[in-house]
């Protein structure tokens, strides 16, 4: 059977494949900005690795599974995917996110980046000894609100409950309380939430009911000193909205993880951009980081068992797991 490989995807992220399969595949690395090429290739393909799937492929008429190497469907136009397709996710990330989550907020709370710089003056900002106006905070006791409550939302749960804060959330499907979350509630329950909240997390994939959900009358329901932390999607908060509530101090601040304005993929070099039109860069109360939050030394072998199991399922014929779209019909997948 053969698997398609996009060239740019070719950078070893996905070597560990090779090993965890237990079925024969013939393995290509198809160049899609050669347009013949990349064509001839998908005309052959049972399967494709690949987190875009846009109206302008090429017709992939043995094609029987997409799978995606991530999480977020945002660039799959389910219209143009083959009808005998399958399109699978791969998840995996939510262990990296919840301790990326959990260092932010201790950060927040315990400033040791301030500390670190003090120090390094000689100053000894943080200790006992320059007394009651060089203390720092705990995130013991604070109360902690999860827009989104999948599998990212009860990492972080667990993990909160741990340190002794209160965890409340709210979600589309409303939940039972499950022991870490005290409450999981409706989604109309979101501005509520914002009031409680002196961390809020959004978890939220892209869509359109979620596009702005983060808009300045969400800001102006928040804590002045409650601290936005996003590791969803980027535009799930209004870009302008969240730089004026920062810069203006109408919250605590915001850890940004999730973007607006994204660099190609590169390969090997590290791609150079602005990820926004607004200077968050200029702003002290804003922690950025590069959509790092899931990229730990031990996702990409998680989710290449989990993409190798399910090439092995398709090589056998049995069940797929994430799956995202079935194919169409059960004649068209025969």
């Amino acid at each position: 059977m053969l698997l398609v490989l996009k060239t740019i995807d070719n950078d070893g992220r996905f070597e560990a494949l090779k090993r965890l399969l237990t079925t024969h595949w013939t393995w290509t690395v198809a160049d899609h900005t050669d347009s013949a090429a990349f064509a001839r290739a998908l005309a052959h393909a049972d399967a494709v690795i690949s987190m875009n799937w846009p109206a302008s492929f090429p017709p992939a008429p043995k094609l029987r599974l997409i799978q995606l190497p991530g999480a977020g469907t945002d660039d799959i136009v389910f219209d143009a995917v083959p009808p005998a397709a399958s399109v699978c996710n791969a998840y995996e990330h939510e262990i990296g996110i919840a301790e990326y989550v959990l260092a932010a907020m201790l950060e927040w709370r315990i400033r040791m980046r301030r500390m670190d710089a003090e120090l390094r003056h000689g100053r000894w900002w943080g200790s006992w000894l320059a007394g009651p106006a060089a203390t720092h905070g705990e995130v013991f006791g604070r109360t902690l609100g999860i827009v989104g409550y999948g599998r990212i939302g009860r990492e972080v749960a667990k993990r909160a409950h741990a340190f002794g804060m209160r965890v409340i959330a709210v979600n589309r499907t409303p939940k039972p309380a499950d022991g870490w979350a005290e409450r999981i509630e409706r989604m109309d329950r979101f501005h509520e939430l914002l009031g409680e909240s002196d961390f809020v997390l959004s978890a939220l994939p892209l869509d359109e009911k979620s596009r702005g959900l983060f808009d300045a009358t969400a800001f102006a329901n928040m804590k002045r000193d409650a601290v936005l932390i996003n590791v969803g999607r980027g535009r799930t908060v209004d870009e302008q909205a969240l730089f004026e509530a920062c810069r203006d101090r109408r919250i605590g601040g915001a850890v940004i993880d999730t973007w607006y304005d994204y660099p190609p993929q590169t390969g090997h070099e590290v791609p150079t951009l602005r990820p926004s039109r607004f200077p968050f860069h200029e702003l002290d109360n804003v922690i950025m980081t590069p959509h790092a939050s899931a990229w730990t030394d031990a996702l990409l072998e998680r989710r290449c068992r989990i993409m190798a199991g399910n090439l092995d399922r398709l090589a056998r014929g049995e069940p797929l797991v994430n799956l995202v779209r079935a194919p169409k019909s059960a004649a068209a997948a025969a």
